[in-house]
């Protein structure tokens, strides 16, 4: 799971298994679209969400 924030500055968390694609959506937005086809529109930008949902696949990787 990683954290992000909603265009309102609200954290939630998002399983990061199920993002499809990210992409920018403006300059001061991100698009995380999710296989099952929900779109989130989040504060970070899209190098960051990369970073995160890398970081938690890392993790999981670690308990093996």
């Amino acid at each position: 799971m990683i954290q992000l924030t909603r265009l309102n500055g609200k954290a939630f968390v998002v399983n990061a298994e199920l993002i499809r694609y990210v992409e920018a959506s403006s300059e001061h937005d991100t698009c995380v679209a999710l296989i099952g086809g929900e779109k989130l529109n989040v504060r970070e930008t899209v190098p960051e969400v990369v970073r995160r949902a890398i970081e938690y696949g890392r993790s999981l990787r670690a308990f093996r």
